[in-house]
């Protein structure tokens, strides 16, 4: 899913609040927006997904980065290390 599909004409809801962010859901997608980047502001259940682009595009980012982190992981060769480790 790309930014553009996740925010034009989208609602997000609110899902929960933990570790010091509120979460909030569009299309199936999470994404938090943490309590510092909140003060002055009021954030309801429900908002366009366009207002909260901004930690939409950051969450797509960090899950784009563990995805190529992981690939990589995955296509690095075994050394003799990582073989007997396997076994």
């Amino acid at each position: 899913m790309n930014l553009k599909e996740l925010v034009i004409n989208k609602i997000a809801k609110f899902a929960y609040c933990t570790d010091g962010a509120l979460w909030y859901e569009v299309d199936g997608f999470r994404f938090p927006v943490p309590f510092a980047e909140t003060v002055g502001a009021c954030f309801m259940p429900e908002h366009k997904a366009i207002n909260l682009m901004r930690w939409i595009r950051k969450q797509l980012e960090e899950n784009a980065a563990q995805q190529r982190a992981q690939l990589s992981a995955s296509s690095r060769p075994l050394t003799n290390q990582n073989k007997e480790n396997n076994n």
